[in-house]
């Protein structure tokens, strides 16, 4: 089983940079080419060699959940800053519900990759729900204390109304998930 929390042992600085080169790479990668892409792409696009992926994550799964994890803590973690560099509460909740799409698109093949192991995507769907559902909810509270939106909007069915939009993402050009979600968004406006 891929294990999903702890906290990681401590490495070198070059460790680091080759870990998160090879996170950034393989997301990329997914996007592009699915999650199957061969692991040589994925070095190729990281500046590594195959065995320096291997080093790391020791199966496709183990990278898999790495990219997964670090794209949910990438999202929770902007919240934070968005809400401190945007005109309004609105705005910010606006910018994350963006970096939130291009997680959903992002992740576009992980139930299929990872379906052989139920225990490890229920974990990842429950540390998904648990890491970014509060990070939804600040920012619907800012944006109602600032009197941006109605009070009483719930985080959960927002990013399920959201998801439910990014299902036809990348699959018929025609239709821009981004945009739909901009209205959904927009939507939640007090005019």
């Amino acid at each position: 089983m891929v294990e999903i929390s702890g906290a990681a042992p401590h490495k070198r600085a070059d460790a680091r940079r080759n870990e998160a080169a090879l996170l950034a790479a393989a997301a990329t990668c997914f996007v592009d080419a699915g999650v199957d892409v061969p692991v040589r792409t994925i070095a190729a696009r990281a500046g590594v060699g195959v065995g320096t992926i291997y080093r790391h994550f020791p199966t496709r799964a183990d990278l898999i959940v790495a990219v997964f994890r670090h794209q949910v803590e990438a999202c929770a973690e902007a919240a934070p800053k968005l809400l401190a560099d945007r005109d309004s509460p609105h705005d910010a909740l606006a910018g994350w519900i963006d970096l939130f799409v291009d997680f959903l698109v992002t992740k576009h093949g992980l139930a299929e990759a990872v379906q052989s192991d139920s225990t490890t995507l229920g974990t990842l769907h429950a540390y998904f729900l648990e890491r970014l559902v509060p990070v939804c909810g600040t920012l619907l509270d800012a944006a109602a204390d600032a009197g941006d939106i109605s009070p009483g909007q719930s985080p959960l069915e927002l990013m399920y109304a959201v998801g439910n939009l990014c299902i036809g993402a990348g699959k018929d050009p025609r239709y821009d998930a981004r945009r739909m979600t901009g209205v959904l968004v927009d939507g939640l406006r007090l005019h």
